[in-house]
């Protein structure tokens, strides 16, 4: 099933991108460009990512380091803001 079809991106592309390590919608969309043209598939794209445990989130929690080079993850920083 397509979540953006702006870009042909399906919802199996977006688990996948999540299982490689995006825990938030501004990470799919550099991944895949989902949600960045018309943006009516951010709320889906949520709605997938809030299903599945992001590793990266769940180390953060447990007080332990979080280490990437990929400046995509202080996204999360910014939509918190």
């Amino acid at each position: 099933m397509y979540v953006c079809s702006c870009f042909g991106v399906t919802e199996a592309q977006v688990k996948q991108h999540a299982e490689d390590g995006a825990c938030t919608p501004r990470q799919i969309a550099s991944a895949c460009k989902a949600g960045t043209d018309c943006g009516s598939c951010v709320r889906r794209i949520q709605a997938i990512l809030g299903r599945g445990a992001c590793p990266r989130r769940e180390l953060a929690d447990q007080g332990r380091p979080v280490l990437s080079t990929d400046l995509s993850e202080f996204d999360a920083l910014d939509e918190a803001a």
